[in-house]
């Protein structure tokens, strides 16, 4: 059986929402084993000031409830980074899962762009990015890049987690999960033939991430 009082969280990636795919995903499987997987929107109709730092404070006000119960956190490209970032701030948090961690989040969206794109976005204060979950381009403050700049590029938490990379992805090379779990005994690697999202392997993540639930 799973343990008592066990608190799940999913954090969605950058531009997505509570119901994306993968968060509707794990939360079939989990109401299937009586455990309710709560999905905070890390935007909150606030999309254009989004910050990292906005971000955690969001996890963190979700995760205040908690009163003795072991919190999980399952988190998604940036949502995986954010919950590796509150992790090595908060080492109550219990277990980690991560789905394609956007480690070095500033320094991806610095080679994304390059200087010239980058130096238009902090002269101009915004940038119209798609955002996957209105389904249409958005402006984007720069203050995300601005406080992205002040956090660590690869977080040092000490919990138990499990990363899941596709070898095909484009967006946040596999290479920097396999550094980061090399070097970290606590950290455990799966590599899957798949994309950024995953999507097509969520079965395959499911039936590890089980695993590590029951432990």
């Amino acid at each position: 059986m799973l343990p008592e009082r066990l608190r799940i969280l999913y954090l969605h990636g950058f531009a997505s929402s509570p119901a994306s795919r993968k968060a509707r995903f794990f939360a079939d499987r989990l109401a299937g084993l009586g455990v309710k997987l709560e999905i905070p929107d890390l935007c909150e109709n606030h999309f254009e000031s989004l910050t990292i730092t906005g971000q955690l404070k969001i996890v963190e006000r979700t995760i205040a409830a908690a009163s003795g119960e072991r919190v999980v956190l399952i988190g998604s490209s940036l949502g995986g980074y954010l919950a590796a970032l509150y992790a090595a701030r908060h080492p109550e948090i219990h277990r980690l899962v991560l789905l394609a961690p956007a480690f070095q989040f500033y320094e991806l969206w610095r080679r994304e762009l390059g200087p010239q794109r980058m130096a238009a976005w902090r002269e101009t204060g915004s940038i119209a990015v798609f955002n996957y979950a209105e389904g249409r381009e958005l402006p984007l403050g720069y203050s995300l890049m601005e406080d992205a700049a002040g956090y660590e590029s690869f977080p040092e938490f000490s919990q138990p987690a499990l990363i899941f990379h596709g070898t095909l992805d484009s967006v946040v090379p596999v290479q920097q999960s396999v550094a980061y779990a090399e070097a970290h005994e606590n950290v455990r690697l799966v590599c899957l033939e798949s994309g950024h999202e995953l999507t097509d392997v969520l079965e395959k993540i499911w039936a590890q991430t089980k695993d590590l639930l029951f432990v």
